[in-house]
């Protein structure tokens, strides 16, 4: 039996309600965190590769698949191919008049995607909250924010394992009188700062919730503001890499109640 993939589920989704915004964007973000294998003209050459290029009607098209199965099935034969998320090909194609075929002819989820989609799913990616710069002056537990987000936002993190310990999600107010929602980190890596901004964007965009809805904030767990996270907010944990195995040699007589065996 053919596998249905998470693509699959997505691009059904959207087919079966058209008129659905979410489902449309429920699509796209699906297509932005898979892995691709992308058909290339040429192997790799390092960092360098050569996408084959396919003239249609509707302009020029570079194919991925979500499956590498999927890529010999369509090709019928043996081609160099390249692995690549779905957010990189966004950001290697937008600008250049390229569109994306998807899954082409091999699964219920081909599809053609027009050059402008590919140009809008990479500006889409790069949009990240604000950084929280005003005073707040009131920290409450959130509310008003629809289950579909905290789905989005949960999935979003459980794949940044390693990069924060936890995060919390509060209401709001700010010296000056302005409100909302916040979403702080305790203790990020600083390089992932920017990455992790990016995600909470992202499931912002792609759950259909305006962006000034939410801003991130990054904290040590020896700050203040972190124990009134805690104290009221909606908790996610992100998972943390385990920690690698160190391998001890047994030592002959080590061990007290195995003596070695004397000769």
């Amino acid at each position: 039996m053919t596998e249905t993939t998470a693509l699959d589920r997505a691009h059904a989704a959207m087919i079966a309600a058209p008129q659905d915004d979410t489902a449309r964007l429920r699509f796209y973000e699906r297509l932005a965190d898979s892995e691709l294998f992308m058909m290339l003209s040429k192997e790799a050459e390092g960092d360098n590769i050569s996408p084959e290029m396919f003239e249609l009607a509707d302009g020029a098209f570079v194919l991925v698949f979500d499956r590498e199965e999927r890529l010999a099935q369509f090709a019928d034969r043996v081609v160099p191919y390249v692995a690549l998320s779905g957010r990189v090909v966004a950001q290697m194609l937008a600008g250049q008049g390229i569109g994306l075929g998807v899954n082409l002819e091999v699964a219920p989820s081909s599809i053609l995607i027009p050059a402008e989609a590919v140009d809008w799913l990479h500006q889409t990616l790069e949009h990240a909250p604000d950084q929280v710069e005003a005073a707040l002056t009131e920290i409450v537990p959130p509310i008003g924010l629809p289950e579909v987000l905290l789905t989005a936002l949960d999935a979003k993190l459980a794949s940044a394992a390693g990069l924060a310990t936890s995060a919390y999600l509060v209401g709001v107010r700010y010296d000056g009188g302005g409100q909302g929602h916040l979403l702080g980190f305790v203790d990020a890596k600083e390089a992932a700062q920017s990455a992790l901004a990016k995600a909470a964007g992202e499931a912002l965009t792609f759950s259909g919730i305006e962006a000034g809805a939410m801003d991130v904030g990054f904290f040590a767990s020896s700050d203040p503001m972190s124990a009134k996270l805690a104290k009221v907010g909606l908790r996610f944990d992100l998972p943390q890499p385990e920690e690698p195995k160190v391998h001890q040699p047994k030592i002959p007589g080590g061990d007290p109640d195995n003596p070695p065996r004397l000769k």
